[in-house]
């Protein structure tokens, strides 16, 4: 396997993809370093999978700058694919042929496997690889592929989606076969929808929106960046919790079931305590991370019994990009000319018909031919 020190896994800055008057990726950015698992975010028609055809070969860029290992996706096809292996999130598999024949198949046209890893995943995976494809469940096509990527020596695998239709046991068992494979130094991209997948394995994150970056990181990087949640109880009312900097959603409780709210972006919030002086004072608020200190330093002011803070999950971090924003309109590679005019002066694309793959071709995502060189 060739190293990849010194040299970005993944580099696409800029990235422009249209279709006819559409534009679907609009100069998006993205660094993937090697020997890290990065997180791949957006919701449907985000620009997602465009970006990973971009990636694989299958679509032409109209713009901007896409290195993989250095190499140009487009015209280095051939000889980055020996490099890397795709799953993609809906696997279609030759029917006549048996689960391991399959995996043979798919490992054979890039280059091979390691035959006692392919034993073992498919002893991990449980999966039976005597039996004919066509009986196998969308769970059990998606093993295949998973199998086929993980016994290769891939340096990069672009994952996309690639838990779809696993229950959580062998969603467990593919974060297991991540780690082991990053743990090798081998570079990972994971687009994924399943965010505490994406918070157990990824070392960075890029969340996009409308075909274009709206955050990269660690999650640390992205939580300093969002407010934390602090739950306390005091020996007096913290009143001034709420005139604070950087404090929203301010909810205060006092002995009795009074409540009162402060602060001028708070949510009102019902609250309930028991009666009696032993209950204390609860306030509840979240602060932004650059105002946690003086948060906490007036929070001690007035006689902390009790704390818990909570910093943001990822699920959070998505939500504030995403919970007021509607990308209904912008799609994710599945085009139709009707909706969205004619492809006037559009490049021709790699392969035949990659959003529509012929109906009697056997396709691994959209395009196996191109996929698995």
């Amino acid at each position: 396997m060739q190293g990849t020190s010194g040299a970005t896994a993944v580099e696409v800055a800029g990235l422009i993809k249209e279709f006819g008057r559409f534009r679907a990726l609009d100069g998006l950015d993205l660094a993937v370093e090697p020997g890290e698992v990065h997180g791949f975010l957006g919701p449907n028609g985000a620009g997602k999978s465009t970006t990973i055809r971009v990636l694989l070969g299958l679509l032409r860029a109209d713009g901007g700058r896409i290195r993989l290992f250095g190499g140009d996706p487009w015209h280095d096809a051939v000889a980055l694919h020996r490099r890397l292996a795709y799953v993609p999130g809906d696997v279609a598999l030759w029917p006549n042929l048996t689960g391991g024949e399959a995996v043979d198949v798919l490992a054979a046209v890039r280059g091979g496997l390691d035959g006692r890893r392919r034993s073992a995943l498919l002893e991990r995976f449980e999966l039976d690889p005597t039996k004919k494809t066509r009986t196998y469940s969308k769970g059990n096509r998606q093993k295949v592929a998973l199998v086929a990527a993980l016994a290769s020596d891939a340096e990069l695998l672009i994952l996309d989606e690639p838990t779809s239709g696993l229950d959580p046991l062998m969603e467990a068992v593919f974060q297991e076969c991540v780690a082991e494979i990053t743990a090798e130094g081998r570079t990972v991209l994971l687009s994924s929808h399943l965010l505490a997948e994406v918070e157990a394995l990824c070392d960075r994150v890029s969340i996009i929106r409308a075909g274009r970056t709206v955050q990269t990181g660690t999650l640390d990087d992205l939580r300093h960046l969002t407010h934390t949640t602090v739950d306390a109880r005091t020996r007096a009312p913290a009143t001034a919790i709420g005139d604070l900097p950087g404090v929203h959603n301010v909810t205060t409780g006092m002995p009795g079931g009074v409540t009162s709210t402060t602060g001028t972006d708070a949510t009102a919030t019902t609250t309930h305590e028991s009666p009696g002086t032993d209950a204390g004072h609860h306030v509840r608020f979240d602060v932004d991370g650059d105002h946690l200190d003086a948060a906490m330093r007036t929070l001690a002011g007035f006689g902390i019994t009790a704390l818990t803070s909570s910093p943001p999950s990822l699920e959070e971090l998505f939500l504030r990009h995403y919970g007021n924003h509607d990308d209904s309109n912008h799609d994710d590679g599945n085009h139709d000319d009707s909706a969205h005019g004619t492809r006037t002066g559009e490049p021709a694309d790699r392969g035949p018909a990659v959003d529509t793959p012929a109906a009697d071709a056997p396709t691994i995502g959209t395009a196996p031919e191109s996929t698995y060189r």
